[in-house]
């Protein structure tokens, strides 16, 4: 879900501005909605600047999976469902604009002045594979089983009072709270489902269950549907021919490929072998060892296969250990900041990185919503109201992390952290040899780290080394991926490396990152286990920014609240992409400024394809 926010206009369409009584009266509807104060296509256009309108229809893809899979539902926690949905949403966005959406299935959307509400009017001529138009009411039901099976969903929905038909074509979401900017461009984005279908009975005999897993092939509306499935191993789609939508701006030129097909592997290790072997025809690296050192193959050498950066215009978002704050041992702030001391980003930069990475400092970073410096005067006036629930540090110290240029430096981070264990209760114990921190009850101070990759491990285990300098006992385990999902879905886990996306306007989904609610509900991605009425205060604030200035402002007041609190160590970034492809396809001249845009805007290239063949 990438929908954010910042001054809302509606273009071309001031009419829209009037009170709720007498918008319902006459509604007006429009074409796109943005957070930023303008969309840049007219409803008039024909395409989006970035495709190649003209591109050619043909080719197989072949795409990376990984782990494995035993249903097709996404819209349920049973089972486990790695597949791309063929359920398409309201609006749709685009990759040149920050936060703009335009309409899909939906023709266009109005709301009033105070957006208490939103409206979105169903296009005539959308329908499923099956021919069957989707209705208001599929809308609505979507909506429901969506926010009941799913707890990020529920999250992300929250302030949706009610859902209801409002005409023959025209479904009204209802929200319990005003002037929340981001609401009618969150609920552009849900997927809708055929409720004929999934209320009806399976190929089994047996009625359809939407909370369950299940293997059956599913109903869609969009360009393509599921082909063939090889439970675990395989999935393949094909594009539908005749697909309603086809002609419409917002796809020409895109949905481009005949069959993408999704090939699984155990892990990134052995699927890039497979890369290497012609198996797959796209990888993402995250790697920088294996960037910098993996791709001497032939096919790299002779052309065959492409190597490539990119860079966009976007936020890089914090990655980093993350602690189970649910978990005792993790519940004082200073043990917390302990661990990031021992962490040595440097050496591992040096060592594991060849030096490609810059350390997250920022749950904003390379952006303009980073904090930096000491708190701006508009910041002080979000801040000091939440004084006494926020570290002191916040107001007279810019955050920076420890680091660690030489032994020496080393050697200090590590007294340091020692000093504040021992000050949080924890002291050396001799045990076997070895010294062990102990509290006062005789616990010993205990980490699991838990992966879902062996490729993370030689950055781990270093790690485990310096913990254990401190008398913590630490493990890493691996484990397969189905294991991590649960693990993480019911917060089973003391320490994981998780990676949190953002934009250039966050907005709601910092409740179910952040807030004290999404802390208790399973399923939610507040892993950390977040519970802080001054963190709950200043995500409303971003939520609730009237102007792009506000929010800027909101988002760096949160950002030190974040940061100061140590809910996990930060790990690193790049500000562009790493990918390789074998050379089979096209691609527009000029990569749309927030997104590589594959597989959807590139296209097979024939021609390419017979010389890497011939090679």
């Amino acid at each position: 879900m990438t929908s954010r926010r910042t001054l809302l206009k509606l273009v071309g369409l001031a009419p829209l501005m009037r009170s709720s009584a007498t918008w319902a009266e006459d509604r007006v509807f429009t074409h796109a909605v943005t957070l930023f104060k303008d969309v840049k296509y007219k409803p008039d256009f024909t395409h989006f600047d970035y495709v190649n309108p003209d591109a050619p229809k043909g080719g197989k893809l072949r795409q990376v999976a990984y782990g494995s899979f035993d249903s097709l539902n996404p819209y349920s926690l049973k089972g486990e469902a790695r597949v791309t949905t063929v359920n398409e949403t309201l609006f749709v966005r685009s990759f040149d604009e920050p936060s703009t959406q335009y309409g899909l299935l939906a023709e266009g959307v109005s709301f009033p002045e105070d957006i208490s509400s939103a409206t979105f009017r169903l296009r005539a001529e959308a329908h499923f594979h099956d021919g069957k138009p989707v209705t208001p009411e599929d809308v609505i039901w979507s909506f429901e089983v969506q926010k009941t099976n799913l707890t990020t969903t529920a999250a992300y929905y929250k302030n949706v009072a009610k859902v209801e038909k409002t005409g023959d074509r025209d479904v009204t979401f209802s929200f319990d709270e005003k002037n929340n900017r981001e609401l009618p461009l969150i609920v552009s984005q849900l997927a809708v489902l055929p409720k004929h279908w999934w209320t009806s009975t399976g190929a089994d005999g047996k009625p359809r269950d939407i909370a369950a897993s299940t293997l059956e092939i599913p109903l869609g509306s969009g360009p393509y549907k599921f082909k063939t499935v090889t439970a675990g191993s395989s999935i393949v789609m094909e594009r539908v021919v005749d697909y309603w939508g086809k002609d419409l701006a917002v796809n020409r030129g895109q949905n481009n490929f005949d069959e993408i097909s999704y090939i699984y592997f155990a892990n990134p290790v052995v699927a890039f072998e497979g890369f290497k072997g012609d198996q797959y025809d796209y990888n993402r690296e995250s790697s920088a060892k294996a960037w910098a050192t993996g791709y001497d193959f032939p096919a790299v050498k002779d052309g065959r296969v492409i190597k490539d950066q990119i860079s966009l215009k976007k936020v890089n978002g914090m990655q980093g250990w993350v602690f189970n704050q649910r978990r005792p041992q993790f519940q004082d702030i200073r043990v917390r900041k302990a661990f990031n001391l021992a962490f040595d980003f440097e050496w591992s930069n040096t060592n594991l990185f060849y030096g490609q990475y810059t350390r997250s400092r920022s749950f904003f970073n390379n952006s303009e919503l980073e904090a930096k410096g000491l708190p701006s005067p508009e910041e002080l006036v979000l801040l000091e109201p939440l004084k006494d629930k926020l570290p002191s540090e916040l107001f007279t110290t810019e955050y920076q992390n420890p680091t660690n240029p030489d032994a020496t430096a080393r050697r200090k981070n590590l007294r340091e952290a020692s000093r504040l264990l021992n000050e949080a209760g924890w002291s050396i114990s001799k045990e076997g040899g070895k010294n062990i921190l102990k509290n006062a009850k005789g616990d010993s101070l205990k980490a699991d780290i838990m992966l879902d990759s062996p490729a993370f491990e030689r950055i781990a285990l270093p790690y485990k080394e310096q913990l254990e300098l401190l008398g913590i006992s630490v493990s890493v385990r691996t484990v397969d991926s189905a294991q991590y999902e649960k693990a993480k879905e019911f917060f089973d886990f003391d320490i994981i490396v998780n990676s949190y996306g953002q934009s250039l306007s966050p907005g709601n989904e910092q409740r179910y990152f952040w807030g004290s609610e999404a802390a208790g509900k399973t399923g939610s991605q507040n892993y950390a286990g977040i519970k802080d009425p001054a963190v709950d205060a200043l995500i409303d604030k971003v939520i609730f920014a009237k102007t792009r200035e506000d929010l800027v402002t909101a988002c760096r007041a949160l950002d030190r609240a974040l940061i100061w609190g140590y809910h996990m160590v930060p790990n690193w970034y790049t500000a562009y992409e790493r990918v390789a492809y074998w050379n089979r396809f096209g691609r527009p001249e000029k990569t749309p400024d927030f997104d590589i845009g594959f597989p959807t805007i590139w296209w097979w290239d024939e021609a390419k394809a017979k010389k890497v063949s011939s090679g």
